[in-house]
């Protein structure tokens, strides 16, 4: 059995509707404008939070050039490890207005906490949730240490062996959990995200489990909420043409509030179990297939193929009784369009 909580008063987990994370990464491009705008953007397009990343170059790194210290392929290729995250940082003092801000907006802000020392400011703004990334999902010591606040902590698990997501669920101590799916590729090819993973994750760990999707579009994200995800985390940017370290799998505030309406449209679509009627599907039944008199037919005569055929609408005898009525005789005049009942035949002979 799966079990839900609550961030902020909102709940999630099966039965709620999907739960929409805005990232904001580094794709502030170390502006507070432009971090305060992307803000009141995932607001605009309908997010349930606004989530930040919280360390600096020198606490997530060191400022080295030695082996593993530079990027060798991908979208960052080239670059230092110290270098790119002193660009995508968001720093310490922009904290406390960029939560002010979202509080102000009625929006709810949290982060990822990347050491001990980003966990205690955290707690001082009284973040109501902690994100653990998925690099950081090995370092079992910083997930008791956020689990420890008694916080809800949401795991990536992108990179994450089943046996290391034990790891770290068995380090959350308890706290209230979700786990998100997620592929650490960037972009991520569709065809590599294994979308069925997402129900396995939360039947294996009785969590809510969702999606921290880096893919380009909202597809994938849709198609997620579909097999059941009650969490989507997407990166949002204000336009990709103004750059940005995580603007190529980002979307613009458009695209964001497109996604937003098609993940609730899908969680709503899952619905339940049902072979009954819906309300919008009254009177459809009257316009099924029935069996109608096609042609006049005076008393005694027999029914036939001609004068007698499956059509619509549905206020005669089901189609099924075809060959039984079929060659019996009309107990009156009948006429064209008239629904075919039972009483409107003659006995057969021995009834």
């Amino acid at each position: 059995m799966t079990a839900g909580f609550a961030i902020a008063g909102r709940p999630i987990g099966p039965g709620h509707p999907p739960y929409v994370i805005a990232e904001l990464s580094g794709n502030h491009g170390g502006d507070l404008k432009r971090a305060l705008a992307l803000i009141e953007a995932a607001h605009t397009a309908g997010a349930d939070a606004v989530k930040l990343q919280t360390y600096t170059a020198d606490t997530i790194t060191i400022d080295h050039d030695g082996p593993g210290f530079r990027l060798d392929g991908g979208l960052w290729a080239g670059r230092t490890l110290h270098d790119l995250y002193r660009e995508a940082h968001t720093p310490w003092e922009w904290h406390a207005p960029l939560f002010a801000h979202a509080r102000s907006l009625g929006l709810t802000i949290f982060s990822s906490p990347f050491d001990p020392t980003a966990v205690e400011l955290l707690e001082h703004l009284d973040a109501p949730a902690f994100k653990i990334a998925s690099y950081e999902i090995i370092d079992v010591p910083l997930i008791r240490r956020a689990a420890r606040s008694g916080r809800p902590l949401i795991l990536s698990t992108g990179l994450a062996t089943l046996g290391e997501i034990a790891e770290a669920v068995d380090a959350a101590e308890g706290a209230p959990l979700a786990l998100l799916h997620c592929v650490s590729g960037y972009p991520t090819p569709a065809e590599d995200c294994n979308l069925r993973t997402i129900p396995h994750l939360g039947e294996a760990f009785g969590v809510p489990a969702g999606l921290s999707d880096h893919t380009r579009g909202i597809a994938v994200p849709v198609a997620a909420v579909a097999l059941g995800a009650a969490i989507i985390e997407k990166h949002l940017v204000l336009s990709r043409d103004d750059g940005g370290v995580d603007s190529a799998f980002s979307l613009e505030p458009a695209e964001f509030r497109a996604m937003v309406e098609a993940v609730r449209t899908a969680g709503v679509a899952l619905g339940r179990v049902n072979y009954g009627l819906e309300p919008s599907e009254a009177g459809g039944r009257d316009y099924r297939r029935s069996l109608y008199v096609v042609a006049d037919v005076p008393q005694g005569a027999v029914l036939t193929p001609d004068t007698v055929r499956s059509i619509r609408p549905g206020f005669g005898l089901a189609p099924k009784h075809l060959p039984a009525v079929l060659g019996r005789r009309a107990a009156r005049p009948l006429r064209r369009g008239e629904p075919l009942r039972w009483d409107l035949l003659l006995p057969e002979p021995g009834q």
